[in-house]
């Protein structure tokens, strides 16, 4: 178990906000499965979030089966962040995070995401802002710094913490960094002695129960957020939380159970996006489960050119076949 505020949560295994995958149709057919404690989504722009843009209302968009919910919003503004904050509590979140990590151009220019690395002063009084605009857990998502040079994450973590931030989370590599070279474990770890009372999770390779295993031991995080392992993997969860609780691992995905994991995420995206943007969608993503399933680049060439439903469900059938496999509906 992992308390953040007042809120806990089962697990303290945590999906990550990977952008444009960790959507609600993913969320929704990954939740099932079992072991994960608190699912992030996207980050959202807070003004978008404010003026309900199509593109900021798709990102935050959930449902009743979507709980516990953390949204991640990113901006600059204090006024504005403490306006979003108050939308992502009506809309249902039970935490909201901070983005002060992401190194993307579009997000840093606009003085948000891993820029605020550069000015602690201004990120803790940025989420001091927001803690005190609404009743929900206030989280921040960091990397270690701009640069090797600049190694800011524990003295910020320790300045978002007399904040009020309810938890840490930390990306263990700086923003230049991307996600080239090894995550720094030491480096996360510097930022849990950094902190007095609050939670730090730790985030960056994690690909395998015995990976999450390592970062809790090595850095004495209180948890792990697992973001692309998951997409590829969606079992990564409940085979962790068995590690972690000294059970007997689960059983493996069959190659059944990994057709029918798809299938649940296309009818979610049917349904809520219809025949055109699910198509689309998978079109995007389904490497992530051929390459466990069926590797190479046939079937994957087969699924990039679908165009309808009745394309995906002949395409999947063959598959089925193909590898002796009868999926669950």
């Amino acid at each position: 178990m992992l308390r953040i505020g007042n809120t806990t949560l089962t697990s303290n295994l945590l999906l990550a906000p990977v952008a444009g995958y960790c959507d609600l149709a993913f969320r929704l057919t990954i939740r099932p499965l079992g072991g994960l404690g608190l699912a992030w989504t996207d980050l959202v722009n807070a003004r978008g979030l404010i003026r309900r843009t199509v593109k900021s209302m798709e990102i935050v968009e959930t449902d009743p089966a979507d709980r516990p919910l953390c949204i991640q919003l990113y901006g600059h503004e204090s006024r504005e962040m403490a306006e979003a904050a108050r939308r992502c509590r009506d809309l249902g979140a039970a935490v909201i995070d901070i983005n002060m990590g992401c190194p993307v151009d579009k997000v840093c220019r606009h003085r948000a995401g891993a820029a605020l690395l550069g000015d602690p002063a201004a990120a803790a009084r940025l989420l001091e802002h927001v803690a005190r605009a609404v009743d929900l857990p206030v989280t921040a998502k960091l990397r270690l710094g701009l640069d090797r040079g600049t190694i800011v994450a524990p003295q910020l973590a320790a300045e978002l913490e007399r904040a009020g931030a309810a938890a840490i989370i930390v990306h263990g590599r700086t923003a230049d960094q991307g996600f080239a070279g090894r995550v720094d474990l030491d480096g996360i770890a510097r930022v849990v002695r950094a902190v007095r009372a609050v939670p730090v999770i730790g985030n960056g390779d994690v690909r395998s129960p015995a990976d999450a295993l390592r970062m809790i031991r090595d850095t004495g995080c209180a948890g792990v957020m697992i973001g692309r392992a998951a997409l590829s993997h969606p079992w990564i969860f409940r085979e962790t939380r068995a590690l972690l609780d000294g059970a007997p691992p689960p059983a493996p995905p069959s190659p059944a159970d990994r057709i029918a994991f798809m299938n649940r995420h296309f009818e979610n995206l049917l349904r809520l996006r219809g025949e055109r943007r699910a198509c689309l969608t998978f079109r995007q993503r389904i490497s992530w489960y051929l390459g466990r399933i069926a590797p190479g680049g046939a079937w994957q060439r087969r699924f990039r050119l679908l165009s309808c439903e009745a394309e995906y469900r002949e395409a999947v059938a063959e598959l089925a076949g193909s590898c002796g496999a009868r999926p669950r509906p």
